[in-house]
């Protein structure tokens, strides 16, 4: 069994096009062996979001805490701590922090692509 704790502060800047101010931490990945799945903590900070992108794989996400801006096929959401998310494959999408405290959520995604370096906010 691993268990590993959801720091803010053991998150990594993510740097690629189209972000502004977000960090991840890997919860659970291909370094830990899993076959399946892999498990994202991410931290937005206020003004801060992930890149406009899509891809295709589907993801889960669940709100951590802080408040946020969801942006899917050109809608935009506001969700909040507690929250889940279901993004489809293909579905061009967004986070956005328009608070002024640290919006934080998990996101589940297969393992079809390299951990290391994941689209953030995936």
């Amino acid at each position: 069994m691993l268990i590993r704790h959801a720091d803010p502060e053991s998150t990594e800047p993510v740097e690629m096009d189209g972000v502004k101010d977000v960090t991840m931490q890997v919860m659970v990945g291909r370094e830990d062996d899993a076959p399946n799945f892999a498990l994202r903590h991410f931290v937005v900070q206020p003004d801060g979001h992930t890149p406009l992108h899509q891809h295709d794989y589907e993801h889960e996400v669940f709100v951590v805490e802080g408040t946020g801006e969801a942006e899917c096929e050109g809608e935009t959401h506001i969700v909040k701590a507690g929250d889940v998310l279901y993004i489809p494959a293909n579905d061009l999408h967004q986070f956005r922090n328009k608070s002024d405290a640290p919006f934080r959520f998990l996101c589940l995604v297969p393992m079809t692509f390299d951990c290391g370096k994941p689209t953030p906010g995936s």
